[in-house]
């Protein structure tokens, strides 16, 4: 019986892989024969198993995804699905430079001026790639830091050791950068506290309320981060500006 499941599950998987694949395909077609509604359902019906794809697979269908909608005019679904390629595969060259261009139609441009540039850096390098990728490169070099330690201990000549000990007290430093990484974007993906303002013009108000006083207006496309949220609304945080939204008004990224 065991052996019948793994069975099932196998050709199920194999199954799913295929039938994406023919959805994959045919998207293209429909792409390039300029029916971008038609592909773009197409793509999102590849991604209802996304589980199913690689990370790099889903990206590439996600940036797809991004530039049918995007040719549809569709600027906030386009960035919202260019940022979740970037997720996934935060080196896709093509869906930073798409990103970087359908950023540029967002009728805001708005600057956190509060933020120290050292944290603007550190968020930057995050960034640069995956939660698994730093988690790696973070094992790698603890293990790299053991071994280290381990010829301190042991090795018998002076320029050994003292070469052991540089190693080893670097290499934790850098582990535990990269693990710090690896943790702030694992809590990222969890929480998802960034989204895209996916409607035209909203106001953000002062309290979670129709009658609260409106703050400052941002339209459609923006990145914003959720701090709370209260019933059908959510406090959200867009560079030095601070109010409340409708959850309708965004989607998490």
């Amino acid at each position: 019986m065991k052996r019948l499941n793994i069975v099932l599950i196998t050709l199920l998987a194999a199954t799913t892989m295929m039938a994406q694949q023919e959805n994959f395909e045919q998207a293209n077609l429909l792409y390039a024969d300029g029916n971008y509604a038609e592909a773009a359902d197409l793509y999102e019906t590849c991604l209802t198993d996304e589980q199913a794809l690689s990370p790099k697979s889903a990206a590439l269908v996600y940036y797809n995804l991004g530039n049918a909608r995007f040719k549809q005019e569709d600027l906030s679904q386009a960035i919202l699905a260019y940022e979740r390629a970037l997720r996934l595969y935060p080196t896709y060259k093509d869906a930073k430079y798409n990103l970087a261009f359908a950023q540029s139609h967002i009728v805001d441009n708005i600057a956190d001026t509060h933020m120290f540039f050292l944290s603007s850096w550190a968020r930057a390098l995050r960034n640069l790639l995956s939660e698994s990728t730093w988690l790696i490169i973070s094992i790698v070099l603890f293990i790299l830091c053991l071994a280290g330690a381990l010829c301190f201990a042991l090795g018998k000549e002076l320029w050994l050791r003292k070469s052991a000990f540089h190693i080893a007290w670097i290499a934790l430093l850098i582990s535990v950068i990269t693990g710090f990484n690896a943790l702030s974007l694992h809590r990222r993906d969890l929480l998802r506290e960034e989204a895209i303002i996916t409607q035209g013009v909203v106001n953000a108000k002062s309290s979670p309320d129709k009658s609260g006083t409106d703050l400052f207006t941002i339209h459609e496309g923006t990145k914003v981060s959720i701090t709370e949220t209260l019933g059908e609304w959510c406090n959200i945080h867009v560079g030095n500006n601070v109010g409340w939204v409708k959850l309708a008004y965004l989607e998490r990224i």
